[in-house]
This record gives C-alpha cells, sequence and structure tokens, in this order.
C-alpha cells in the first residue's frame, strides 16, 4: 500500500524590495514577528550591498540575524540600479559590451557565493531586455556563454541558479526558460523561479497549470496579484489572480521552498503590505486545500520534494509539457472559501492571443 502523507505547509516570505525603507534588521524583526517564515533578500545598496567591501562581514552579520528570527532565504538580484546608477538592471548579461556582462556576472557570482553563507536555498537572476540592435540568436548566444560562470559557482556551492522568466526580458516565459535549459544541455543547478503574477500577465496557461508544469524545475517562487496584458505588481485582491486553487496546485506539487510576495513599488506601505498578505495567503492556502491526504508519490522529483536547498535531481525533458498528478476525491468546500478578497473581482480574460505581446506595459520591463 502506497503510504498517504499530508501535504507540506506553505512557507511564505515577503521580499525586502518592498521594505526599501526599512534597516534590514528591522525588516527582518518585522518579518519574523508577523510570521513569515523566511525572506526574498534583494542585494542593493540599502540593505546588503553586494558592492561594499565589507560584504562578507556584513553577510556573517546577517546570517547570525536570520537565525536569531527562525528565517531562512532566498537571494535575489533584481536591484534596479545596483551596477550602474543611470540604466534600470543595467548592464545585463546580454550587454552589447563584453566588460558589461562581466559586471553582471561578478554580480551573480558574489550572489552565489552571498547565498551559500546565509544557506539561502536560491539565488534569483533574470536575462534582462534584449538590446537594440541585437539580434535575438546572438543574445541567446550571450546569455548561455555568460551563465556558465554563474553555473560553475552555484554548483560548487550547492545552491541552485533560479532564472526568472520577466515579461519584456529576452526569457520571458516558460517556453523561454526551457529553450534555454535545453542549449545549456539541462544543466543541474539551473533551475527556475516562478512568478505567479507574470503566468497571469503574459501566459497561454493559467497560472494554476503554470505551476503544474513547471513543477520538476521550481527552486524558487514570486507572488503577487497581476491583470491580463499588464505588468505591475499588485496587493493581493487589486488584480485578478484567483488564489485559492494557484496555492492548492502549488501544495500538490510538494514544492517546500519559499513562496516570497513581491511588491517592489509599495515600500511606502511596507509593513502594512506584509501583515495583510500573510494574512491573505494563508486564508487563501486554507480555501484551496483538500480535506484528503496525498500520496508522496504525487510530487515530481525536484526541490519542491526535499529540503528546497541545493540543486535537485533532473526530471526527465519529457516532463516540460507534464503535470503532477492532483489530489482525488472530494471534500467540503471550506469556510474561507468564500472570505472577501480571496477571488477576483472580474473573471480572466481570454488567455490566448496574448502570449507575445509587446504593449509598451510589458515590453518596457512593468514595475519590476
Amino acid at each position: 500500500m502506497t503510504p498517504r502523507l499530508t501535504r507540506p505547509a506553505p512557507r511564505w516570505g515577503y521580499g525586502t524590495n518592498g521594505l526599501t525603507d526599512l534597516r534590514l534588521d528591522d525588516a527582518l524583526a518585522l518579518l519574523s514577528d508577523l510570521g513569515y517564515d523566511g525572506v526574498g533578500l534583494t542585494l542593493d545598496h540599502m540593505h546588503l550591498d553586494p558592492q561594499a567591501p565589507d560584504l562578507a562581514t556584513r553577510t556573517r552579520q546577517v546570517a547570525r540575524t536570520l537565525h536569531r528570527h527562525r528565517l531562512t532565504a532566498t537571494v535575489e538580484t533584481g536591484a534596479r540600479y545596483v551596477l550602474d546608477p543611470r540604466r534600470k538592471h543595467g548592464p545585463s548579461l546580454l550587454d552589447p559590451d563584453p566588460d558589461a556582462r562581466a559586471a553582471r556576472v561578478r554580480l551573480l557570482v558574489r550572489a552565489v557565493q552571498v547565498a551559500a553563507d546565509l544557506g539561502a536555498h536560491a539565488v534569483h537572476c533574470f536575462s534582462g531586455i534584449t538590446p537594440a540592435g541585437t539580434h535575438p540568436d546572438i543574445a541567446w548566444q550571450r546569455l548561455a556563454h555568460e551563465l556558465g560562470p554563474v553555473l560553475d559557482a552555484a554548483t560548487g556551492a550547492g545552491v541552485p541558479l533560479a532564472i526568472e522568466p520577466e515579461p519584456g526580458h529576452l526569457l520571458a516565459t516558460l517556453a523561454d526558460f526551457h529553450h534555454l535549459r535545453r542549449t545549456l544541455g539541462s544543466p543541474e543547478a539551473l533551475g527556475l523561479t516562478l512568478d505567479i503574477g507574470h503566468c497571469q500577465c503574459l501566459e497561454p496557461e493559467s497560472p494554476a497549470d503554470c505551476i503544474r508544469a513547471a513543477a520538476p524545475w521550481l527552486r524558487h517562487v514570486q507572488i503577487e496579484d497581476m491583470r491580463r496584458g499588464v505588468h505591475e505588481h499588485l496587493p493581493f485582491g487589486d488584480g485578478e489572480i484567483d488564489f485559492p486553487p494557484v496555492l492548492d496546485a502549488l501544495s500538490a506539487t510538494g514544492y517546500q521552498g519559499l513562496t516570497v510576495v513581491e511588491l517592489p513599488r509599495h515600500s511606502h506601505a511596507g509593513p502594512q503590505l506584509a501583515a495583510e498578505s500573510l494574512r491573505f495567503l494563508r486564508a487563501a492556502a486554507r480555501a484551496g486545500a483538500p480535506t484528503v491526504a496525498w500520496s508522496g508519490e504525487e510530487a515530481q522529483t525536484h526541490p519542491g520534494a526535499g529540503t528546497g536547498a541545493g540543486p535537485r535531481a533532473q526530471a526527465p525533458d519529457s516532463a516540460a509539457s507534464s503535470s503532477p498528478p492532483g489530489t482525488t476525491g472530494s471534500s467540503p468546500e471550506p469556510a474561507d472559501r468564500n472570505e472577501p478578497g480571496l477571488h477576483p473581482k472580474t473573471a480572466d480574460p481570454a488567455r490566448s492571443g496574448l502570449r507575445t505581446t509587446t504593449s509598451g506595459r510589458i515590453a518596457g520591463g512593468g514595475t519590476s
């Protein structure tokens, strides 16, 4: 008989890019007091500056603070002006100047070391926007080449590199992630950061279906509300996402890493939104959870089936389009299912025809 196991409890985090008006120590204390399990720690000048000469010393201090507050972490590298004070997210791995690309590579390698020193379960990164006048084939070649030393560092440190499909970037969709993965030969150290809002914004499938398809490669999850075709990170309840089935799908994969709230344009209300977000997510998770047990065999072999730390066994290439089996059986309607704000205010628009949207709001990178 197959043993019956309970689903892993969700582990919630909040991104420090949404708490930039707080000192880092104060932000970590706040998240701990609110009941968060971890933090998405963006390396930036106002918190843990990756360019600072005392980075190693400061990293050790942050590690002690995380331990004291019983918080885990992912390391995020999406700071807007950490390398160039005049270019948002510049330079990227796609920059025409090889010296500029090398600066981004050094930052990512440094982030891997910081993650290892913090005991973080993943390092987040993105491709960047294709520079004007650059052929897409050249951009893909640059991305694959520049990621080489970063993946080597990630392999050596035992910390997966989780690249994020970002609206408007070269690598914008799950299909783009699989293109990169196959180009690189499916390295074990390469995983996926899945942003639930981005799925709503431009993927052809629903966010829940995106989760099921991405399950074997999930190393990090970001979450916020969003509207179809508009890359704007919104507080929960202000967009179109129906969160109970999304969180049910995530739980069904066995994912045990952090699910991190990302509201980078809302630091002015960070403490309030951190509290409200956690209440919302807990209610949404209860509303979407089945009451029957699940079998451990339902989880794919990926980080969610383990502790979330370090690279995991790779699923076969054919799994790119497959979904882990869901829980069978029926269950009573949880009371939380009808609480205000858990479901979208409007029905999702048709998902077809928007996958290659090039509107200014998407192509310009939105609010990340």
